[in-house]
């Protein structure tokens, strides 16, 4: 056994061999997969169901028809309605990087029937959150008539679950796009599929009026909508709603108390933008503003808060969206501005006014009316609560419009929706525009620190501190606060993307994922895999740190026998290669598998998982304590998967003597991994680029090399000092300089 470890690891550390066996894998993965998996994966799921838990009374599902596909639903033989994937029609990408698959069905008369979620891998965005309570939500689409709610007419409330309610506010967009699209292409509930129509009228902005008015004349015209709620209308909504918690939680107050006063007025209008922005933010706001953009303004008072405290914590404002036609707004933070007051004469004064922009790939057409649906909570225990939706229905005056007299023909309903859904990516970059900002500082960061590490290098004590600090920060704020860690799942997922079709969009769903793999990439080049298991992986922070703190409490250090070490470390490399081939056979088999690395267990979870998971984190952790980075060095497959590549790297930045090795050990001895061989040349495949040799380098008191040449100028500065002295008769001090030259020696 010890042999074939030897020989595989010897095979590994051979570039050669290491690209032959690549090439080999690569192509008999291509001759294993003969169809990509663009196909509809709505067969798949129909073969795990019967008719009934799908479409209540069909005694029949037929196959698949129409592309995207949809399965007719038949009762005695009458077909009652369609099942559908929302994936086949939507981009469903969830926050795991993976498709949040569902089937819906929809009956001939365009009303849902049931919605069943049927696969998913959003273990992180459910952590606590039992899966009942999220498929729950589901039967709330039950009797939803799709066209009514395109037209307006019908109110959909949104069953958010607390701690959750992104991910449900996802999932409610892929049902409802989707249900929309099948609506149009069948033909369902008046939406019927049109490629060419003539509209009559259209309307425009009319961006040549301009002319200021007062906060009651706005309200009388209407370019000001305005939504009021008592306490009193509050409590008998929550009456009429049937849910007895929510009933027994009533507000408290005069029934006539206001709960909410909510104002909303469409500002990127000249007039009207003027007259409630003031001139000076008016023409901010144009300044700022991006072609196509839309503003709006919303202000309000009273007891409860249409911002709410949710884009506080991940930057999106959960309480409320704009929807107009087919499109919904939810707006991150980024696309909003605090303001102190309105400036239109005669306006009153309110806790909130706040401006939004509405991007321009949303295509929102200020003519066309829109409705501010807002969303209030109510809580009836620790942590669930029980939610109302509210309609403010806006529609631009038409003094503020010019009309032509007959609309061009326009494109097909279904692309212009398209064109106007924003990539779910997109929506995600926007959503972490700051995480993204704090991780491209931590990265220039890093980057300064290997280009300028020769001068760092000469001062031991800073080097160190900035190694610590970045440690923490790794830990706590990529790991912990971010969940940006990498996985050996993302090379296996990688490599199966570019198999079976790849998809830009699949891995720019995850932006500080993207970009650290990024950085990964191009350090490869250069430094190897060390920046990012040394600097950037999380889980290696935390085995770096745990050690620290143990040799503070003087815990024994084990050192292992470099005969033992040398061949044990190649472990990763199977472990690697291992996982490697399940997912040439199942991906999914594959993902199960790497459940080797801790992980998610450790830095996405927190340990708050079952406790096998909790225990094998522990067992790999516990051994870190007495052998520095014990996981790092022999068990982790994504060090292996990266240590691979790394031996591409252009570029030899840590620096050694001849003398290293032969006969001196220094570096060999203090490596953290232990990563430079006895015979003094440093293996980069082990490197985590801790920077501690190039200290012990430049150290003129701890390497010998230095230190001769310290001692060497000590001799000689002495000397020149003693020859002056001589030279101006100072016999005293010259013998003082001869005992220290002596002394020197």
């Amino acid at each position: 056994m010890l042999g074939l470890f030897t020989q595989v690891y010897t095979s590994l550390m051979n570039y050669r061999y290491t690209l032959k066996f690549f090439i080999i894998l690569i192509l008999s993965q291509l001759l294993l997969i003969s169809v990509a998996h663009a196909e509809s994966e709505l067969p798949r799921f129909l073969k795990s169901i019967t008719s009934q838990e799908i479409f209540p009374n069909a005694d029949k599902l037929g196959d698949p028809i129409g592309d995207p596909p949809v399965a007719p639903a038949y009762e005695k033989g009458k077909q009652v309605g369609l099942v559908f994937l929302t994936s086949d029609y939507v981009n469903t990408i969830g926050y795991s990087g993976k498709p949040i698959h569902q089937l819906v069905a929809i009956d001939m008369q365009g009303i849902l029937k049931k919605v069943l979620l049927v696969e998913h891998h959003e273990p992180i965005v459910l952590i606590g959150i039992p899966e009942e309570r999220i498929t729950r939500v589901l039967k709330n689409y039950e009797g939803l008539d799709v066209g009514e709610l395109v037209r307006g007419t019908q109110q959909h409330q949104i069953d958010a679950v607390s701690g959750a309610t992104v991910t449900v506010m996802v999932m409610d967009d892929n049902i409802f796009r989707s249900a929309i699209k099948v609506a149009r292409n069948y033909g369902l509930s008046g939406l019927k599929e049109k490629t060419k129509q003539s509209a009559g009228p259209i309307a425009a902005v009319n961006k040549e009026l301009d002319v200021i008015k007062s906060w009651q004349e706005l309200i009388d015209e209407g370019s000001v909508q305005q939504l009021k709620i008592s306490v009193g209308q509050i409590n008998r909504a929550y009456i009429e709603g049937g849910n007895q918690l929510a009933i027994d939680n009533a507000e408290d107050g005069n029934a006539d108390e206001v709960f909410i006063e909510l104002y909303a007025a469409m500002v990127s209008i000249p007039s009207i933008g003027r007259s409630i922005l003031g001139e000076n933010e008016y023409n901010n706001l144009m300044k700022k503003i991006q072609p196509g953009e839309q503003a709006i303004v919303l202000a309000g008072d009273g007891r409860f808060s249409f911002k709410g405290s949710g884009y506080v914590r991940g930057g999106i404002f959960d309480r409320f969206q704009v929807i107009q036609e087919d499109i919904s707004v939810r707006f991150h933070d980024s696309y909003h501005k605090r303001l102190r007051k309105i400036a239109a004469d005669g306006a009153p004064e309110l806790k909130d006014v706040d401006l939004f922009r509405i991007p321009a790939n949303l295509k929102f057409n200020p003519a066309t009316p829109w409705i501010l649906q807002l969303l209030v909570g109510r809580d009836v225990g620790p942590t669930s609560k029980v939610f109302l939706t509210f309609d403010l229905n806006y529609r631009v005056p038409d003094t503020y419009l010019s009309f032509t007299e007959e609309a061009p023909s326009v494109e097909d309903e279904d692309q212009v929706l398209t064109q106007k859904a924003d990539p779910i990516w997109k929506k995600m970059w926007e959503l972490k525009i700051s995480e993204v900002v704090v991780l491209g500082i931590a990265l220039v960061i890093l980057t300064s620190i290997f280009f300028f590490q020769d001068w760092l290098v000469k001062r031991p004590v800073l080097t160190d501190r900035i190694r610590v600090g970045y440690l923490i920060f790794t830990l706590v704020g990529l790991g912990w606060y971010l969940n940006a860690q990498l996985s050996v799942v993302n090379i296996l997922a990688m490599f199966n993307a570019f198999v079976t079709g790849f998809d830009w969009s699949y891995f720019l769903m995850e932006p500080l994922i993207f970009i650290l793999w990024g950085s990964v990439a191009a350090a490869l080049l250069f430094w190897g895999r060390g920046p990012y298991c040394g600097w950037l992986c999380p889980f290696g922070a935390l085995q770096e740190l745990i050690n620290r703190v143990a040799k503070i409490f003087s815990i024994k250090q084990f050192t292992m026998p470099w005969a033992i070490h040398e061949r044990i470390w190649t472990f990763k490399y199977l472990i690697f290669l291992l996982l490697f081939g399940f997912s040439l056979y199942s991906l999914d088999w594959a993902e199960r598998l790497a459940e080797v690395e801790p992980f998610k267990t450790a830095i996405i979870l927190k340990f708050i998982r079952e406790w096998p998971y909790v225990l094998f984190a522990l067992a790999v952790l516990i051994p870190g304590i007495f052998i520095e980075r014990f996981y790092c060095r022999y068990l982790c497959p994504l060090g292996a998967a990266l240590a691979i590549p790394g031996r591409m790297r252009m570029f030899a930045w840590l620096k050694r003597y001849k003398e290293c090795g032969t006969p001196c050990q220094r570096c060999s001895n203090e490596c953290m991994v232990q990563a430079i061989h006895p015979e003094g040349n440093i293996n980069v495949n082990e490197c985590l680029y801790c920077l501690h040799c190039q200290v012990v380098y430049s150290d003129d008191h701890a390497c010998p090399v230095v230190i001769q040449k310290r001692l060497k100028r000590e001799r000689q500065t002495a000397r020149a000092e003693a020859s002056v002295l001589a030279s101006s008769g100072n016999i005293k001090e010259e013998s003082a300089i001869k005992i220290e030259i002596n002394k020197s020696k």
